[in-house]
């Protein structure tokens, strides 16, 4: 695709209808954090009864949201930026209406897949734009904008998620959706050329593959996943939600991707259709050293955003703050985080810029991974919440230096008729992260959770203080339990920190 811009106005015009798109996206996947218990009310559940059916509000929406991205950018590359981003943010608008209005559980997991893949499909197609529109420096100060866009909008779903909560209703922010979308539709439809490639067609075979792939491995991970809704360590339960998630989940995955990984192979240089996937994303060194980091950092980061609500809800529910308070508060912390990011993810692309993209890359994988061992190893029911706040901002300081390099350098490694394709390579890699963060931080939960709990030393059953001692242990023991997982996050990013190191060169 051609660059849609004459002026440097025109592109600035542009790229911010996109990153508006990007907002929306980013609001309504994390939004939902700090409203789950009231829209599960709404359909007759309660947690924790029904926690492994209602994981599935937030899970539904994570699995539909990479399956899509992948195949979103492809079709950009065909079709247009334009017929993509219009189409998305339709999507997402119907399934913005169905949500707030159905009473049914099913219904609301259906409105909740449909929003996911409107807004799926409006990341890589931003990304790619600005790979249409600059070259060069300009093009990863573009990234890092986009970025930072993203990240705000992760600032402020939780945030305005939990002021619906405590001051209207959790609906409001399904119905403001729908006129953000259309009023999106008709700017991107202004500034938006409908460009389209002719003469190759669609891969289905391969996107089948790819979809089935992606659908299976995140639902095998995610039917292993429930910490993102509890109110305590105490409310998880071992294995899947259900029994069909079962190991064989995991073989179709990799049956699946396999037998894509063949396919895109046979149709690399074909005149007449056009992979879903260039592999060369994958066998390139510096474009996979970029989505290796961008996965581990979707891993981190995720224990945090999980964390940080999980462990003010434990020890404010103790102090005998509602839950309304207690999410509130959660809200502001992780502000802390994600505002920080949203700020270095723009800085991140300037100095890139300036100086390549190793240098903010290694300095932000340091500062987060100090953070994280600093958080794992300081953080008690007893700890100010300034310092959290502190401590919160660098993880969030090292992680927004991290994304927009990290885009640049598989987004570089595409050509212009694949571009969409590269750019949404980059954000299936960190959901992916984020789905392999979630089942582990769940089983890591319940184990450390059950074994810290076996080695209370509690008064009698019955005896005076016996019911004080019991709560004030379940706090100590999420709490521990808890901790001990952000130092496991300083860990895995201590691994992308060696991975960039060892590509540089090549970053």
């Amino acid at each position: 695709m051609d660059p849609q811009s004459g002026s440097p106005a025109r592109a600035s015009l542009t790229l911010g209808v996109v990153a508006l798109g990007v907002f929306i996206a980013a609001d309504d996947l994390m939004v939902v954090a700090t409203m789950l218990r009231p829209m599960i009310n709404k359909v007759g559940m309660t947690l924790p009864d029904d926690l492994d059916a209602s994981a599935w509000i937030v899970n539904t929406y994570l699995v539909a949201y990479i399956a899509a991205i992948p195949l979103a950018g492809k079709l950009s590359d065909l079709f247009g930026r334009r017929a993509v981003f219009l189409g998305g943010l339709a999507i997402f608008a119907l399934g913005s209406v169905v949500v707030p209005t159905t009473s049914s559980f099913s219904v609301l997991l259906l409105g909740r897949a449909l929003s996911a893949i409107g807004g799926g499909a409006l990341v890589p197609v931003a990304l790619a734009v600005a790979g249409d529109l600059y070259k060069g420096a300009e093009r990863r100060r573009a990234l890092g904008v986009l970025n930072a866009v993203e990240t705000l909008g992760w600032v402020w779903g939780p945030l305005y998620g939990a002021l619906l909560v405590r001051f209207l209703t959790w609906e409001w922010q399904f119905y403001l959706n729908v006129p953000l979308a259309f009023t999106a539709m008709m700017l991107g439809w202004k500034v938006l050329e409908p460009n389209q490639r002719a003469g190759r067609g669609i891969d289905w075979l391969g996107a089948t593959l790819l979809t089935t792939g992606l659908i299976s491995l995140n639902v095998a991970l995610l039917g292993r996943a429930k910490i993102q809704t509890v109110g305590g360590l105490d409310e998880l339960t071992g294995g899947p939600s259900n029994p069909l998630l079962g190991p064989w989940l995991f073989a179709v995955a990799g049956a699946a991707i396999l037998w894509f990984v063949l396919v895109e192979r046979r149709r690399s240089g074909s005149a007449k259709v056009d992979p879903v996937i260039a592999l060369r994303f994958l066998y390139d060194r510096r474009s996979a050293a970029a989505l290796s980091v961008n996965g581990l950092v979707g891993a981190g980061l995720v224990i945090a955003l999980v964390n940080v609500p999980l462990f003010i809800n434990v020890v404010e529910s103790r102090a005998g703050r509602s839950i309304g308070e207690a999410a509130l508060l959660s809200g502001w912390l992780l502000t802390a985080l994600t505002a920080s990011m949203a700020a270095t993810s723009y800085l991140g692309g300037v100095t890139a810029a300036r100086h390549g993209n190793a240098a903010p890359t290694l300095i932000g994988l340091l500062l987060a991974t100090i953070g994280f061992l600093v958080i794992g190893a300081t953080w008690s029911p007893t700890t100010s919440r300034l310092a959290m706040a502190a401590e919160l901002a660098l993880v969030g300081i090292g992680i927004g230096l991290v994304l927009a390099p990290t885009s640049d350098a598989v987004v570089e490694t595409g050509e212009e008729a694949d571009r969409g394709a590269a750019a949404g390579l980059v954000v299936v890699f960190r959901l992916i992260g984020f789905s392999v963060g979630l089942a582990s931080l769940t089983a890591w939960g319940l184990r450390r959770f059950n074994e810290l709990r076996d080695q209370l030393d509690l008064p009698p059953l019955g005896e005076a203080g016996f019911a004080d001692a019991l709560a004030d242990a379940s706090v100590q023991v999420t709490t521990t339990a808890l901790a001990e997982t952000f130092l496991g996050a300083g860990l895995v990013l201590i691994t992308a920190l060696v991975i960039a190191g060892l590509a540089a060169r090549r970053l």
